[in-house]
């Protein structure tokens, strides 16, 4: 049980979070002022964030295994 357990306290964790929250925030914008198309770029950019943040992971910034 001595086994230190990381709970995703990485640049390529982090940067996906930051990434996908920011896409949220920007489709939220879009659904308030009623512009299907910001809607739209936001939800584009979830994908960007999953993507970044498993080729950061892949480059070694995520979790040690």
């Amino acid at each position: 049980m001595s086994e230190e357990i990381d709970h995703g306290h990485t640049v390529a964790a982090w940067t996906a979070v930051a990434i996908i929250t920011l896409a949220f925030l920007i489709g939220t914008i879009g659904v308030v002022v009623a512009k299907p198309t910001i809607f739209w770029i936001g939800t584009a950019f979830i994908p960007v964030g999953l993507i970044v943040g498993k080729v950061l992971a892949l480059l070694g910034f995520g979790a040690k295994k």
